[in-house]
């Protein structure tokens, strides 16, 4: 292999890539603008839930029920009559209706056990499945407190001392950013290199290069070394100017360890990309594959639920995958801190796993080229 070829070869896979606008613009938005939405969107607990007041009872205890919802949690509750109630419901105007049955205070005062009725608008599963047990909290407190006459608070028999590491003000979007930047790197590292390969065979210049002095070799590692590089570029400036600058995300490890992984990473990924690149017979086939490696990927690889949650067998199958291990070694160090001796086992699995992805495509690349 001449490093002279290759080094040719890569140039001209990104003067092909400064040509290609739909491409630029991809890379563009999935490390800025997405970034910023992903760790900007709402969370998956409950933020600002509709919720409607059907109160029958007009009395004190319903009243301080219908103060009791207040942000973040809920919007403000929108009085209705009963009537209104299924018609709002049906239009996915509210999330939850609380109906306060008339005589509530009374009933409760005589100790009857009055009941209150909830409606919730399942579709929202997100809100829902967590919003029912806010609802019953907040009116099981309410109704608590005026029957003891007394807001202040039972004293608890232990005291807990809570101490937030790595993310002392919980802010949900420091997650969502860097989780964001994982995600594109695994993502358009696969697009880029796929996309180059089949550019050439739909232009018709892969026959150009295979009566040149060039090896398989070198075509793939010009592949691989080029469009890796732009994402680990993208990467890097989109950690330091948009994470960390536009979002004010403190990371407290070192960005250099986090990009030597990132290039590890990338060196499977690519290979991965290549392989698919010579599966598919068009740039839609591609995209189909896409769907069916991208999605198990970053589903089953811990950056969105953690991988204790997953059965054992799913978690020894992803073991395989540079994903997991990618997800691994980046939440260690940008949410830790964590050094090289943390992560190292990290970094020798994506080491090996990218050479046994990089050898699988370089067969099949020579048999596409055959």
């Amino acid at each position: 292999m001449r490093f002279d070829n290759v080094f040719q070869l890569g140039i001209k896979e990104l003067r092909g890539l400064v040509r290609d606008p739909t491409l630029l613009v991809l890379i563009v938005y999935s490390f800025t603008l997405a970034v910023y939405a992903g760790a900007k969107a709402l969370p998956e607990t409950l933020n600002r839930a509709a919720i409607a007041v059907v109160d029958e009872d007009h009395s004190p205890i319903s009243t301080r029920i219908e103060m009791a919802f207040t942000a973040p949690y809920f919007s403000a509750p929108r009085l209705i009559s009963q009537y209104e109630m299924d018609r709002r419901m049906d239009a996915g105007l509210d999330t939850f209706a609380l109906d306060i049955p008339p005589d509530f205070q009374r009933d409760l005062l005589a100790r009857k056990s009055p009941t209150i009725q909830l409606n919730v608008d399942a579709t929202r599963i997100s809100q829902a499945f967590n919003g029912g047990g806010y609802v019953e909290q907040i009116v099981s407190a309410e109704v608590a407190e005026f029957l003891a006459h007394t807001r202040d608070a039972q004293a608890a028999p232990i005291e807990l001392a809570l101490r937030a590491r790595f993310n002392p003000e919980l802010k949900k979007s420091w997650f969502g950013a860097i989780d964001h930047v994982i995600t594109s790197i695994t993502m358009l590292s696969i697009i880029l290199t796929g996309a180059a390969l089949i550019r050439e065979r739909e232009h018709g210049t892969i026959e150009h290069l295979l009566v040149m002095p060039v090896t398989p070799l070198e075509i793939m590692v010009s592949k691989v070394w080029s469009m890796g590089a732009v994402v680990l570029v993208a990467s890097g400036l989109s950690i330091a100017f948009v994470v960390k600058g536009w979002l004010e995300v403190t990371i407290d490890g070192s960005l250099a360890l986090f990009l030597v992984g990132a290039a590890l990473q990338l060196f499977a990924t690519t290979s991965m990309g290549i392989f698919l690149a010579t599966v598919a017979g068009s740039m839609p086939q591609f995209g189909l594959l896409l769907i069916m490696i991208l999605l198990p990927l970053q589903t089953l690889s811990g950056s969105m639920t953690p991988r204790e949650s997953m059965p054992q067998f799913v978690q020894d199958i992803m073991l395989a995958a540079p994903n997991t291990h990618f997800v691994m070694l980046a939440q260690a160090i940008l949410f830790r801190g964590a050094g090289l001796e943390a992560v190292w086992p990290q970094l020798v699995a994506l080491a090996v796993i990218g050479g046994i992805f990089f050898l699988i495509a370089l067969r099949r690349f020579r048999a596409f080229l055959a």
